[in-house]
């Protein structure tokens, strides 16, 4: 059996190997899983309320993989977080929704907020928080329910910043994560 390629990643003073994922004939990515790896998602978020501006009030994620994060920087800095969800549920009244596409998701998802949601984020100053930033669609989706929410950004941030994301000048981030070329 052939072993697996790996990216070996130092990220908040921690080191885990990665696995290369082919995404296309010509492109592959590490795979970065902050799910069940409590150590991680600590630190990470640890570094990245340190990095943040002082002045916000309340965290924004996408379902799913921000999820433990969003949930460790609120634990941490006593903010509260939203999550916006892939599909609209039953429980919620007069959602607002933004499509957007992935670089790790085959089919256009959809991004969801509620009115309580919304009510939460109107004139709020809000910090978007990521795993990963990439293409920036995810970002961008969020971006658009803040501004439907009528709430302000205050900081975009994530753990790493893959591919060309780590060029831009307009989010926070830990390290950049490399993407992998082949021909």
């Amino acid at each position: 059996m052939a072993q697996e390629k790996t990216y070996r990643l130092q990220v908040a003073g921690l080191q885990r190997d990665l696995t290369i994922c082919p995404i296309s004939e010509t492109m592959s990515i590490a795979g970065f899983i902050m799910f069940s790896d409590v150590e991680l998602t600590i630190r990470c978020a640890e570094e990245l309320l340190k990095k943040l501006p002082a002045d916000y009030d309340i965290l924004l994620t996408a379902e799913s993989k921000g999820i433990p994060l969003a949930y460790e920087m609120s634990r941490q800095s006593g903010k509260n977080y939203i999550l916006a969800r892939k599909s609209a549920k039953l429980y919620m009244r007069n959602p607002v929704e933004v499509d957007v596409k992935s670089i790790t998701t085959s089919r256009i998802q959809t991004l969801v907020l509620d009115e309580h949601d919304i009510g939460l984020l109107r004139g709020k100053r809000v910090v978007i928080v990521d795993d990963v930033i990439s293409t920036g669609e995810s970002l961008s989706a969020m971006e658009k329910l803040v501004e439907k929410a009528g709430g302000t950004i205050a900081a975009k941030a994530a753990v790493l910043a893959e591919g060309d994301a780590a060029k831009r000048e307009d989010i926070i981030f830990l390290e950049p994560l490399p993407l992998f070329f082949h021909d």
